[in-house]
């Protein structure tokens, strides 16, 4: 019997970008397949952020190619709304009187237009419930804690399907403890949604834990693998060098 060959959601082939006179990426090559986690991790500077932007359509590639769900990544606004995006800061004005729940319903776009109000905030309302916001709802996202504000982002990603959730360190600024419950928190909502996920990560211990892929990178990718096989004391020397 033939095996059925899994389309990857992403795939990312010889991918080298410049920004300004600087190569910040360098003949960079992997996929995701569908329901996996992977991490991207590597010192300041390495790329990671341009990785995301590029994949993303925000920064042009230089040479390569990108592929999102088997097309074109040029055609990614097509694809638009099923990626979810929570980036490393989120500036906005702290007296700005927009509402958890606004924000969060700031995810039913144009294509849902047909929603009832009654039936857009029961998936705005459902969404605040699986990130554990029901109580906020009503705040003004200027009052949330940096946790909170991350999980009410998550909940815009809820409100509708998703097939990759791209996370750029979403958990910058988060303390210890929020940081702790929101991976286990996104790990729990990845199983029930079977979410991908590629997030850049400087905590190497929920990688280690929640990571079925690491992608250590510096400019070029320099190992991929299971968070056992790359995260050695030998490969993490060689990528951030000393850390006497």
């Amino acid at each position: 019997m033939r095996e059925t060959q899994i389309s990857a959601i992403v795939t990312v082939k010889n991918l080298s970008v410049m920004r300004g006179e600087y190569l910040a990426l360098d003949n960079v090559s992997f996929e995701l397949l569908p329901g996996t986690h992977t991490a991207i991790i590597g010192p300041n500077g390495a790329g990671k952020s341009t990785l995301i932007k590029t994949i993303l359509g925000l920064i042009e590639a230089g040479s390569g190619e990108i592929k999102l769900f088997n097309s074109n990544g040029k055609q990614f606004k097509g694809f638009k709304t099923e990626i979810g995006y929570i980036p490393q800061k989120f500036p906005f004005e702290r007296t700005f009187p927009l509402t958890v729940s606004e924000l969060v319903g700031l995810g039913l776009n144009s294509k849902h237009w047909w929603y009832s109000n009654k039936q857009k905030q029961e998936k705005i309302d459902r969404a605040l419930e699986q990130v554990h916001l029901t109580k906020k709802a009503k705040q003004k996202i200027g009052t949330l804690s940096g946790g909170e504000l991350k999980r009410a982002l998550l909940a815009y990603c809820l409100v509708i399907p998703r097939r990759l959730l791209i996370l750029d360190e979403a958990l910058a600024g988060v303390d210890a403890m929020g940081e702790i419950e929101f991976a286990a928190l996104l790990n729990n909502l990845k199983q029930e949604h079977n979410w991908t996920i590629l997030e850049v990560s400087h905590d190497f211990d929920l990688v280690s834990k929640y990571s079925d892929t690491v992608i250590c990178l510096n400019r070029r990718l320099l190992y991929r693998g299971s968070p056992q096989t790359t995260l050695t004391p030998e490969n993490l020397l060689q990528i951030y060098g000393s850390l006497a």
